[in-house]
């Protein structure tokens, strides 16, 4: 089909990035800091484009907090949550979801969100599509970046089957990837956030129509497994914060989706998240 086609292309104008190792940076901030911290970050977009994005704020948090960072991209989403669920990184910026589970598996801590713009998933077809609503996308092929990307597929596949709509996923990694499969035309539907749209070509943004979207939930947490000190979270979270001070540090914060951090709490931000019975709907790789 067109669309594996599309993947092969995307994966060769990407290929340096996804052959490369997990660990994209190494010590990144303080160069004089007694012990290294990792950090994953959930690749949403790209690894290349996720690094270039994430290394500069890192940089700067590192130096500022007095923390060395390795920055971590893994290749995949799933690939993302084999390690989060091991407990294996020290910081991770990941999805609403993913804090919900990590939470009680191994007590990952939600140190702060943006406090600009809520979460949601929504559901793209292209600009010209004759489909008027998600009852037309019965038995048909939709896109997602994951099974477990919490808005752009937990939350719609669960809504979509709620009205007894009921569609065939196809998982193409990372939103990017999946916007640009229904552009193309290899799909008629993908699901996505408001907030990776949002950060799209503005010629890809034209090419697509939203068709659904969801309520509003708290966005992406920075979280932390409880094995760092407190002190060396708060010392982090600051840091993050104070990037808003300037211009140059709100940039930073804008590229990586928390352009207003403030801090979070489990119970106010996530634990409402428990109610909404995702949990059959999940696919987890527990190897």
């Amino acid at each position: 089909m067109k669309y594996f086609k599309f993947i092969w292309i995307s994966c060769a104008v990407f290929m340096l990035a996804a052959s490369a190792p997990n660990t994209w940076a190494a010590c990144l901030g303080d160069k004089s800091a007694t012990k290294e911290m990792s950090v994953a970050i959930v690749p949403q977009l790209p690894r290349s484009v996720t690094y270039a994005k994430w290394a500069p704020i890192l940089e700067y948090v590192g130096k500022k907090s007095g923390q060395c960072f390795n920055l971590e991209v893994p290749e995949t989403i799933p690939a993302f949550e084999k390690i989060l669920f091991k407990g294996q990184p020290d910081f991770a910026f990941a999805n609403p979801y993913h804090e919900v589970i990590a939470k009680k598996r191994k007590g990952y801590v939600p140190l702060f969100i943006d406090g600009k713009i809520k979460l949601t998933g929504i559901l793209v077809i292209k600009a010209g599509s004759p489909i008027k609503s998600i009852q037309d996308l019965q038995g048909k092929e939709i896109a997602f970046p994951a099974p477990n990307a919490f808005a752009s597929s937990l939350l719609i596949r669960a809504e979509l089957a709620k009205q007894g709509v009921f569609i065939k996923p196809i998982y193409l990694k990372t939103h990017a990837t999946a916007y640009r499969a229904v552009a193309m035309g290899d799909l008629v539907g993908a699901g996505g956030v408001n907030n990776t749209l949002q950060r799209e070509e503005q010629a890809l943004k034209e090419s697509l129509r939203i068709l659904y979207e969801t309520s509003g939930y708290a966005p992406h947490p920075f979280i932390a497994n409880p094995r760092v000190p407190i002190k060396v979270r708060n010392d982090v979270t600051e840091a993050f914060i104070s990037l808003g001070n300037s211009e140059s540090g709100r940039k930073l914060l804008e590229e990586v989706q928390i352009p207003q951090p403030i801090p979070s709490n489990y119970q106010r931000d996530f634990a409402p998240l428990e109610g909404l019975k995702l949990e059959k709907f999940l696919v987890l790789d527990e190897r």
